[in-house]
């Protein structure tokens, strides 16, 4: 079996007149965490979900505890899991009134026969099962990603956006992926983009895991996440079928990026957009970061 690997982002919106001491240094802190669980044989699905929590609850990053509010001043989140082992998916979208919408998901995997819930009847689930309540939102939220590409409509490109996510390699060969979104300023409300969809913010299978970040409607459109499974079915190595899967989206005039693991431990991570905020654990227990650098 092969020695655990991670791979995990704090979207794709980095602009270079930002600095990132304080992520660099969060995500960091995150992977070598997670590395311990991961040696420790804490299992692919697991480990994803920690390491969203904790991206969620840090406030650094469009995610969780980081989202904006809509253009009625409500914060709608998206999440989304998918087990490689088996395939099973979890997701929430437009989710209000909770705090991790990664924890909902997995509930909605494992404790529901239906892969996506939305809206009041994800809050309604979520509460069924005890996630924790926001009681004063306006306390809570940090509204992350403030001059990134988390901007009110008409002061940037189109379609903003702010995600976290992370693929996961177990010590069993087993992987696993998630990717979470809090929002971002001026959305519609009702707006859902690629998080919560599996096929299009993430997908994880026996050979490959995936998460992305980016203008969502570009990365539904072409069925990213999947898209990338596709690719190394057909020969194509992780690294290959990421440039290609990005350059589509850049063709069709989008931005972003994407985190991968395959089954070997291999990683990629390309993006098209000035930076994206990304830390790694090698099969080798190599950790890295970076926000610019290719």
């Amino acid at each position: 079996m092969p020695a655990p690997a991670l791979i995990l982002h704090g979207g794709a919106g980095a602009r270079r007149s930002r600095d990132y001491t304080a992520e660099i240094a969060h995500m960091r802190e995150v992977v070598e965490a997670m590395q311990a669980r991961l040696l420790d044989g804490t299992s692919a699905l697991d480990v994803a979900v920690e390491t969203t929590v904790l991206l969620e609850d840090s406030g650094l990053y469009v995610a969780g505890r980081g989202a904006s509010p809509n253009l009625a001043g409500e914060y709608e989140l998206d999440a989304s899991l998918m087990d490689g082992s088996d395939r099973r998916a979890g997701a929430v979208a437009a989710f209000q009134g909770y705090r991790n919408p990664i924890r909902a998901a997995r509930a909605v995997m494992e404790h529901s026969p239906h892969v996506l819930l939305a809206g009041s009847g994800a809050a309604r689930f979520a509460g069924e099962y005890g996630l924790e309540p926001i009681t004063h939102p306006e306390a809570w939220f940090t509204r992350a990603g403030q001059g990134e590409d988390n901007h009110p409509p008409g002061q940037g490109p189109a379609l903003s956006h702010g995600t976290v996510g992370c693929c996961v390699l177990d010590v069993e060969g087993r992987l696993a992926a998630a990717t979470s979104t809090g929002g971002v300023f001026g959305k519609l409300p009702g707006r859902v983009g690629d998080t919560p969809i599996p096929a299009a913010g993430v997908w994880a299978t026996d050979r490959v895991a995936v998460s992305c970040t980016g203008q969502g409607e570009y990365f539904i459109r072409t069925a990213a996440a999947a898209q990338m499974h596709w690719r190394v079915e057909s020969g194509a190595s992780i690294a290959e079928a990421g440039a290609a899967v990005i350059a589509g989206i850049g063709d069709m005039g989008g931005d972003g990026g994407l985190i991968a693991l395959d089954a070997q431990g291999n990683r990629a991570d390309p993006f098209n957009s000035q930076g994206m905020k990304r830390a790694w654990l090698t099969p080798d227990g190599e950790i890295g970061v970076e926000v610019f650098g290719k």
